[in-house]
């Protein structure tokens, strides 16, 4: 089971355990030894406030809060409440609940701002320790221990998280390889069609047709049985030659890429975002050129989404307008105030202009990303 668990959902119920476990001894004493009343209550509600604030913020990625200023605060709140706890419960357990924030602090923050974190919410249990009875040297040592202890966890969380990022990382390459590599087989087989339909025109129509004809000639100079002969031979010439014309025709027919399929595949593998793709079953893409654009910019926009956008949701919908295949995406990320143009999204402009196509981009904080592209399909027969 725990196998199937991401390193963050790991480290949610690992610290919902602690905590649980490392207040059980306090709350089993209705009234400690030297607590007033409001004491008791007080830290009991920092307690449960630290409790419910690491639930909210280890929540499952499909339902995490996109909005950096309500993390930091919340991130915020809970150092207040485990600073809190040992204030009012008299104790050391700050220091400990500490270690709980210390493993949290990576996944919501750069690692130079966790550890300026880090430092300052330690400094903080020095008038901790010095209210439970430690002189303020002793204070201070008893902070720089814990801030060791916590360091250890802060850096074993950025590890981890490292390595799930890797991991991740390479799912989606992995994804994008295959989509790619199941494009260019489908690219193979429509070219080896197509070769194989014009060799049978050229070449093998060429020679049924000169084989009728001289069957025809045959017929007006032949008697007899023989005549019988050269008209039945002529007859299968015909029909053979018709078969031809038939299965070239055919072969002709079935001239569309498998972008369905190719784009099924480049969303199996990324992680964290639910992609609800609508592919109209009408449209038809011949030109393998048109299918790469049409696949890279679906890749850019699912890039974007997960990297930048911070999204959870990705809706892509893929459709035809006339001759004009139109893409149209739109992410639930957190959005921006304007579009910046990195190599992503000026590789989707520069993709289109090739085809005369055309690309439009809308974003706003809170509301996410969306675009739609038209690729003109005239070239397709």
């Amino acid at each position: 089971m725990l196998q199937n668990l991401n390193p963050l959902q790991l480290l949610r119920y690992a610290g919902l355990f602690t905590w649980a476990f490392m207040g059980a001894p306090l709350l089993l004493e209705f009234f400690p030894e030297g607590l007033s009343r409001n004491d008791v209550l007080l830290w009991r509600g920092a307690y449960f406030s630290f409790g419910l604030s690491y639930w909210l913020l280890t929540q499952p990625r499909r339902l995490a809060l996109r909005r950096q200023w309500l993390e930091w605060s919340l991130l915020a709140w809970l150092t207040v409440s485990a600073i809190a706890i040992g204030h009012f419960s008299s104790s050391g357990l700050s220091g400990a609940f500490l270690m709980i924030v210390a493993g949290l602090l990576p996944w919501f923050m750069p690692v130079w701002a966790g550890a300026i974190w880090l430092l300052f919410q330690h400094a903080a249990l020095v008038p901790v320790f010095s209210q439970v009875g430690f002189s303020w040297i002793e204070a201070g040592l008893q902070a720089v221990l814990f801030f060791g202890y916590s360091s250890f966890v802060f850096i074993t969380s950025v590890v981890a998280l490292r390595q799930m990022m890797a991991r991740d990382e390479q799912r989606r390459l992995n994804s994008e390889l295959r989509a790619t590599r199941m494009l260019l087989a489908e690219s193979s087989r429509l070219s080896e069609r197509m070769r194989i339909s014009r060799e049978l025109h050229d070449l093998l129509g060429h020679h049924l047709t000169a084989l009728s004809l001289n069957l025809e000639v045959a017929s007006h100079l032949s008697e007899g049985r023989a005549q019988n002969h050269v008209r039945q031979s002529q007859t299968l010439a015909k029909l053979l030659l018709a078969d031809v014309r038939e299965a070239v025709s055919k072969l002709r027919e079935d001239d569309a890429l498998d972008l369905r399929t190719a784009l099924h595949t480049l969303i199996e593998g990324v992680p964290y975002l639910e992609v609800d793709l609508d592919i109209d079953p009408s449209l038809r893409i011949s030109l393998p050129a048109h299918a790469q654009v049409l696949l890279r910019c679906a890749q850019e926009v699912i890039t974007n989404a997960v990297r930048h956008g911070g999204a959870s949701r990705l809706s892509l919908r893929l459709f035809h307008d006339q001759q004009t295949a139109c893409l149209e995406a739109r992410d639930n990320g957190r959005g921006a105030d304007a579009v910046t143009f990195g190599n992503g999204l000026r590789g989707m402009r520069e993709r289109l202009a090739e085809f005369n196509g055309h690309i439009s981009f809308t974003t706003a904080p809170g509301e996410g990303f969306a675009l739609s592209l038209r690729l003109p399909l005239e070239e397709n027969t």
